[in-house]
């Protein structure tokens, strides 16, 4: 009985001392995006011309998670691209078409109206065009990367060709 009570003892005692070691304040906070309080800014170079975007938690360029919204105008294309890591996409407003593949072929368009949700693997081609005025939202963990299959349809060359 007395080496039940002493085994129970050194099992209770470091129990009692990690429930008494005090918790580190949490560095959580919320983030509310309410529509009208967004603010949008001209979307990086690495997208064509004419894209405006909000980035509402983190920051997409960094490591660590990122909430972030694109607003294109009708008729905006993106060309063939991919990135690096999984693309988590929400169709805010509008219709956004996407058709999977490296070469832009408007007859593989699928329409994605607005509530849609997809997830796109990394690495997996894929091209864009905007069917109306269209918000969507990305989010996932950064830095976030957008490659295009043909280096020509990236706009930063062809600003520095200019």
């Amino acid at each position: 009985m007395k080496g039940l009570l002493l085994a129970f003892s050194a099992v209770a005692v470091p129990v009692v001392v990690v429930a008494q070691t005090p918790k580190r304040a949490s560095t959580q906070h919320v983030v509310v995006a309410v529509p009208d309080s967004i603010t949008w800014n001209a979307a990086p170079p690495v997208l064509p011309a004419g894209a405006k975007i909000a980035v509402l938690e983190g920051d997409p360029a960094k490591p660590g998670p990122f909430t972030m919204r694109l607003s294109f105008p009708d008729g905006y294309t993106i060309p063939p691209h991919f990135h690096p890591g999984p693309e988590h996409v929400t169709v805010i407003h509008g219709t956004l078409q996407v058709g999977m593949g490296a070469q832009l072929d408007p007859t593989k368009f699928n329409d994605l109206p607005e509530g849609t949700f997809g997830l796109i693997p990394a690495r997996m081609r894929h091209f864009a065009r905007a069917k109306g005025d269209v918000i969507i939202q990305l989010h996932g963990t950064g830095p976030w990367k957008l490659i295009y299959v043909n280096a020509a349809d990236d706009p930063r060359g062809k600003k520095a060709a200019s």
